[in-house]
């Protein structure tokens, strides 16, 4: 009986020890690679580039305060600094207008090979983002012809993750380089249709999980994005896998060869009736002068209030002449000047004479060179990723206020779910309700929060693949409404209109549909002067009388 308690005994025993080590196993220090949080000043640590367009002076840290730690440099200032309103230090780029470029190698090089690894780090846009990016390079070995002081744009890397955002680029890179192993040539592979860098001056938490299954898995704050397969064709661009054929450089296309599908009818003859010299446009010889039409009355008239400013030199300037003002008479009248008749289409104009198209007897197709074996097509199971052998910054911002933090690379999803439990979640909450409160305290909580809710959801439908071919168009239109907010609606229903009308295309309207383009017209401002005469109520009445004389006077034209 005692023995078989002790059995018992020995194994629960085992048994809880088994699961202690699992669990140990399973989230443990020595998944962690690496990993920078900048609790402490980066000088020594890391290594500014001493390349012109990055060079640093790199010396004793200079105290701003009590808060931040300098590296001066001549290009872009890296300091370390606390992020706004946090008791948290990160890497922070300081200047705009400028390129930075700061490198870390790492103590023992990452394998991408076996495993998963986890690329993970925060960014925080502190002063908004309109052309700049906020990317890190996972640099391969030093052996591949790169030292750390010279690091630059052209410095070899595996990997290149994280947001960018400047004119129609919007996008979370994740650009891998792959060697292919038939030509020893280095080739990079950019993910396609890529999710799109939040619109906020939050922290966000950017995470990359790479499996040996073959698959990625790009996060922002923990909910996934994109996932892709290193392999598929229809995920990078251009492929991982090369084609198997290619066209023959070398084959060229016959003399004769006819690839014009339809030619004028040469048999054809211009009608005997066909006049070529008919106008458009012809008057309307219908029309009649309405009524109270002000024949004597200019359109403009010279401003009465405008004086000729007292440093004005007649002999160097010319005569003075005071500027336009639109007549406030025609505003009530229906028109001013002298009377025209408008112009109508004319029904007898037919343009000029072409014969109409037949199809080419002569027709051979559209000529291709003929497909040869490519010579540097090559398979493979599983990509064959070079090592981590540093982590730089490398970049060129028209903006400051971009820190950098938590910088992690593991080995398991588990510990990289961890640290943005930890590290990001706490000061991304706490940002989020500040944010909150100053918006509740100016009154704009609500429209502020819908409109911001509005950019998102329109951010993420231009990440859908199937509107990738109109992704440009559609940003573009996205950022507009944010820079302009007396555009905001007008410019927010053109992009909802645009991609409702290229959903339906793509439904129903067949294929290579263009996409509309819609024009947003300029919203008249009256120019401030130095004229202090009047007051603020007098100069906005005469820019309204204006504006309503402008308006009046543009809407009679388009009736007539």
């Amino acid at each position: 009986m005692m023995m078989g308690r002790l059995a018992l005994l020995l194994l629960l025993a085992f048994a809880s020890l088994q699961l202690f080590c699992f669990a140990d196993d399973d989230n443990n220090d020595d998944d962690v690679v690496f990993y920078e949080s900048f609790e402490e000043s980066f000088e020594g640590r890391w290594i500014v580039s001493n390349k012109d367009d990055y060079k640093g002076l790199v010396g004793e840290p200079v105290a701003l305060g009590v808060d931040i730690d300098v590296v001066f440099g001549a290009a872009g200032l890296w300091k370390h600094s606390k992020s706004e309103g946090h008791e948290d230090y990160g890497l922070l780029v300081s200047e705009k207008a400028r390129k930075y470029a700061i490198v870390k190698v790492v103590d023992e090089p990452v394998s991408l090979k076996d495993g998963t690894t986890v690329l993970q780090f925060e960014t925080r846009l502190q002063s908004g983002i309109e052309c700049g990016g906020a990317y890190i390079k996972f640099l391969r070995p030093q052996e591949a012809g790169w030292k750390p002081e010279e690091f630059d744009n052209e410095s070899p890397y595996s990997i290149m993750f994280g947001p960018d955002k400047c004119g129609t680029t919007n996008k979370v890179h994740f650009i891998f380089k792959h060697k292919n192993p038939k030509n020893r040539e280095y080739v990079e592979h950019h993910l396609k249709y890529p999710p799109s860098v939040p619109s906020d001056k939050l922290t966000h938490v950017y995470t990359a999980t790479l499996k040996r299954d073959k698959e990625v898995k790009i996060m922002i704050d923990g909910e996934e994005k994109k996932k892709a397969n290193f392999l598929a064709a229809e995920d990078f661009d251009p492929p991982l896998i090369p084609a198997k054929t290619i066209p023959d450089p070398d084959d060229k296309k016959p003399e004769d060869w006819d690839d014009k599908e339809k030619i004028h009818d040469p048999n054809a003859v211009k009608p005997d009736d066909w006049d070529e010299d008919a106008p458009m446009e012809i008057e309307d010889e219908e029309a009649v002068k309405p009524e109270g039409w002000l024949d004597d009355e200019p359109e403009e008239i010279d401003d009465p209030e405008a004086t000729k400013p007292e440093d004005w030199d007649d002999e160097e300037d010319g005569v003075w002449e005071p500027p336009k003002m639109y007549n406030p008479k025609c505003a009530i009248a229906p028109g001013c000047g002298e009377w025209k008749r408008p112009m109508k289409s004319n029904p007898a104009y037919k343009g000029k004479w072409s014969p109409p198209l037949i199809d080419n007897p002569n027709y051979k197709g559209v000529w291709k060179a003929r497909e040869i074996p490519n010579p540097n097509y090559f398979e493979l199971d599983k990509p064959d990723f070079e090592p981590i052998a540093a982590i730089g910054i490398e970049i060129w911002t028209m903006q400051e206020g971009i820190l950098f933090d938590n910088i992690l690379i593991a080995k398991n999803e588990k510990v990289a779910k961890s640290y943005r439990e930890t590290k990001w979640k706490p000061k991304f909450e706490v940002e989020k309700e500040r944010q909150q409160a100053e918006e509740e305290a100016s009154g704009l909580d609500f429209l502020a929060s819908i409109k911001r809710k509005v950019f998102n959801a329109l951010y993420q439908i231009a990440d859908i693949p199937f509107l990738s071919s109109y992704k440009p168009q559609i940003l573009d239109h996205i950022r507009k409404a944010e820079k302009q907010p007396n555009l905001t609606m007008g410019v927010l229903v053109s992009t909802v209109a645009i991609i409702l009308t290229i959903f339906l295309k793509l439904i129903f309207g067949g294929k290579n549909q263009q996409c509309p383009r819609i024009e947003t017209k300029p919203v008249p401002v009256v120019a401030e002067t130095s004229d202090d005469q009047g007051s603020d109520g007098e100069k906005v009445e005469k820019a309204e009388k204006n504006e309503a004389a402008a308006a009046a006077a543009r809407r009679r034209r388009r009736e007539t």
